[in-house]
C-alpha cells in the first residue's frame, strides 16, 4: 500500500510541476504577446495619425489629386486599408492579399464587417479611409490560445504514448513470467505422478493408501490446472460457449471444500435455464476463485458469500459479494494494480491478472461496484453476450 501511496504522491508531484511549467511558459509568451500587439497597435495608430496630418494638409492644398494618396497608402505594408470615394465606392485597397486587393466582392463584404464594428473610418475631403487590424495583430491575439491548446495536447498524447508503452512492457513480463511458472512447473508434476503410479503397484490393494493416492492425484491434477492457466497467458486463449451457472456451481464446489464451516455459499441453482457465455473456462475459473479466496480471507473465517447472475441488453452480469472487512472507496481501482495486497505474505498479483484475463482475453470488464467498511464487497464481471 505504501507503494501506491507514494506512486499517487509523485503524479500529484509531477503535475503540479507540469503546471507550474505551462503557467511560467505561458506568463513569459503573453508578456512577449503584448508586447508585440502593443507595437502593432502603434503602428495603427500612427497609421491614423498620419492620415489625419495628411487631411489637415490637404485642406490647405486643394490640388491633392488621389497619385500622391495612392502612393501613401503604398507605403503601408502591414495594416489592411480601403479607400472609399465619395460616392461610397471602393477605389483601392491594400495589404489584404494580392487577390483579393482586387476582388470587390471580397472587398464589399470586408467593408461592411467594418462599418458595423470596426474603426471609425479616417475623413478625407472626397473621401473615406477604412482600415482594420493587421494580419500579424490577429495572429498574435489567438497565439495563447493555440499555444496551450499545442502544449496540452503534446502532454496528453504523450502521457497516452508513455502509458501504452509501459503497459505493453508490463503484459510482456507478465507473460513471460506466467510462461516460465509454467514451465518450472511440468517437471516437478511429472515426477510426482510417477511417484504416485509407483506407490500404487508397490501398494496394491491396501485401501487406506489408494484413498490417501487419489487425494494426492486429486492434487496433482489441481497442480496442472494451475499450469495449464499460466500457460495461457500472454497466448490469445479458446473461448467456447459454457454454462455459466455450471462454471460458478464448479468453483463454489471447490472453494466450499476449502472454507471454514460457518461460511455460507449462495449461489444461483445449476438447474436454472442455461445461459451459455464465450470463455475460457480454466482462466475464467482462476478470476472467480480468485475473488472467492479473496472473499474468505476477507471475513475471517465466517460470513456469507453470494453470486448472482443478471442479462443485460449486451452484457451478462455477475455480482460476486461477501461479508467481510470492506475496501476503502479511494482504492476500488488500485486494489487491481499489480503488487496491492493488503495481506502480510501477499503478492498483490491475484485481482491484476483477474483483470488482464478479463479485459484483454474476454473483452469484458471487472470492477468494484460496491464496498463498505464492516459490511462487505461487492465484485462485478461483465462479459459479452454470444
Amino acid at each position: 500500500m505504501d507503494m501506491y501511496q507514494q506512486k499517487s504522491r509523485w503524479k500529484i508531484y509531477l503535475a503540479l510541476a507540469g503546471i507550474l511549467i505551462i503557467t511560467i511558459s505561458m506568463i513569459f509568451t503573453n508578456f512577449l504577446v503584448n508586447s508585440l500587439k502593443q507595437e502593432e497597435q502603434r503602428k495603427v495608430a500612427l497609421f491614423v495619425q498620419a492620415y489625419e496630418e495628411f487631411n489637415s494638409w490637404e485642406e490647405e492644398f486643394e490640388d491633392c489629386d488621389y497619385a500622391f494618396l495612392g502612393q501613401y497608402i503604398i507605403s503601408n505594408q502591414t495594416i489592411p486599408v480601403i479607400l472609399v470615394n465619395e460616392r461610397g465606392k471602393i477605389v483601392v485597397a491594400r495589404n489584404y492579399s494580392e487577390e483579393r486587393d482586387t476582388n470587390i466582392a471580397y472587398l464589399e463584404s470586408r467593408l461592411k464587417i467594418i462599418q458595423e464594428g470596426g474603426y471609425p473610418p479616417i475623413e478625407g475631403n472626397d473621401y473615406q479611409i477604412f482600415y482594420e487590424d493587421s494580419k500579424i495583430l490577429g495572429l498574435l491575439t489567438y497565439f495563447p490560445l493555440f499555444q496551450f491548446i499545442l502544449i496540452a495536447a503534446f502532454i496528453f498524447y504523450g502521457y497516452l504514448g508513455i502509458n501504452s508503452s509501459r503497459r505493453a512492457e508490463q503484459n510482456r513480463v507478465w507473460a513471460g513470467m506466467a510462461k516460465e511458472t509454467a514451465h518450472q512447473l511440468g517437471t516437478p508434476i511429472s515426477a510426482i505422478i510417477a511417484w504416485i503410479e509407483h506407490l500404487r503397484l508397490i501398494k496394491e490393494g491396501d485401501e487406506e493408501v489408494e484413498e490417501i493416492l487419489d487425494e494426492l492425484n486429486n492434487d496433482v491434477n489441481r497442480l496442472n490446472l494451475i499450469a495449464d492457466r499460466f500457460s495461457k497467458i500472454g497466448s490469445t486463449p479458446k473461448l467456447e460457449a459454457i454454462n455459466v451457472y455450471d462454471e460458478l456451481e464448479k468453483c463454489r464446489i471447490y472453494m466450499q471444500r476449502r472454507a471454514p464451516r460457518k461460511v455460507v455459499f449462495e449461489f444461483p441453482n445449476q438447474d436454472s435455464t442455461p445461459l451459455n457465455i464465450n470463455i475460457n473456462p480454466p482462466l475464467f475459473d482462476w478470476v472467480v476463485e480468485n475473488l472467492l479466496r479473496n472473499a474468505l480471507d476477507a471475513m475471517g473465517g465466517t460470513g456469507t458469500i453470494s453470486a448472482k447472475v443478471s442479462e443485460e441488453s449486451k452484457h451478462i452480469v455477475i455480482n460476486i459479494s461477501d461479508s467481510g472487512k470492506g475496501i476503502p472507496s479511494n482504492k476500488f481501482k488500485t486494489v487491481f494494480e499489480p503488487g496491492f495486497t493488503t495481506k502480510k505474505r501477499g503478492w498483490g498479483l491475484g485481482l491484476s491478472l483477474a483483470k488482464r484475463i478479463i479485459e484483454s482475453y474476454h473483452s469484458g470488464k471487472i470492477f468494484v461496484k460496491k464496498s463498505i467498511i464492516n459490511e462487505g464487497t461487492t465484485f462485478t464481471i461483465k462479459l459479452p453476450k454470444n
